[in-house]
């Protein structure tokens, strides 16, 4: 019998040994709108996890869950467990998630479009409590990672490009010093050579800073290059779930988001076929 990996094994003993554990939450809408069921992953202290699954399959939803987002769009979770090294963080703010080390990066790049990009970064470390020699050396981190915000430290954010915008959200969540960043969509409207570069820093932040991601993300491809382990949602449930070089090489997987089989491109037709087959449920 083969070996367990260690994501297996951190899957046996979620709760002693991985820094996130989502157990089989359910989140429904304005009372009515069931939109998880059953949703259960885990991120590992230190490592990347793919949220993966088409647009509308629950992935933003799954992560307002683990941030306490949803009660601003009158969202609950109604069952399941969401807990943080072993300890249940259902009931706690965004403000006690956040000190706690838990950052989410919303999908769109949101910020604050009149401030100068460096004033940007500084909201990130609003509930810390440091000397300003340090923030400044935390900034100073920032522009290693990402050298082209040095570069438009001055410039007002809302005349940023969007690569520039991905990359200063991300700078501002490292700001609060974050044990795991929530990353909601990084490749969405930005160029194939950018996203590159983007999901490379995020690896360089996760070996060299220490720092777990959970991606969700709808390219798949890049995502699955860059993470350790990946789930796959539809329609609010994980479908699949396993290592990142495995879902990367499966055939359902590739034919399913890529149009992708044995044989080379398929028309659009058989995907939708293939679609309606659902190989995996």
């Amino acid at each position: 019998m083969d070996q367990p990996t260690s994501y297996e094994e951190d899957k046996v003993n979620v709760d002693k040994r991985s820094f996130l554990a989502v157990n089989n939450i359910e989140v429904i809408y304005n009372h009515v709108i069931l939109v998880l069921k059953g949703v259960s992953l885990m991120v590992p202290e230190g490592g990347v996890v793919a949220l993966l699954g088409a647009n509308g399959a629950g992935k933003t939803t799954t992560l307002k869950a683990i941030s306490n987002l949803l009660q601003a769009e009158r969202g609950e979770v109604t069952k399941g467990s969401i807990k943080i090294m072993g300890e249940r963080v259902d009931a706690l703010t965004p403000n006690e998630l956040v000190r706690r080390g838990v950052i989410q990066v919303m999908e769109g790049r949101h910020s604050f479009e009149h401030l100068t990009v460096e004033e940007n970064l500084l909201t990130g470390a609003y509930t810390r409590r440091d000397s300003k020699a340090i923030i400044n050396s935390d900034i100073e981190k920032v522009y290693h990672y990402f050298p082209r915000l040095k570069e438009r430290r001055t410039s007002q954010a809302g005349y940023t490009s969007g690569g520039e915008q991905q990359m200063m959200v991300i700078g501002r969540a490292l700001m609060a010093k974050p044990k795991m960043i929530l990353l909601d969509e990084p490749s969405m409207g930005l160029a194939p050579q950018l996203v590159e570069e983007i999901f490379t820093i995020i690896t360089d932040l996760n070996k060299k800073e220490g720092v777990s991601f959970l991606l969700a993300e709808q390219n798949t491809m890049v995502a699955l290059r860059h993470a350790e382990y990946g789930y796959i949602l539809e329609n609010g449930r994980v479908v699949m779930d396993g290592d990142a070089d495995h879902l990367r090489e499966n055939e359902d997987v590739k034919e399913f988001y890529l149009g992708l089989n044995s044989g080379g491109k398929k028309s659009f037709r058989d995907v939708k076929n293939y679609r309606r087959r659902k190989r995996w449920l």
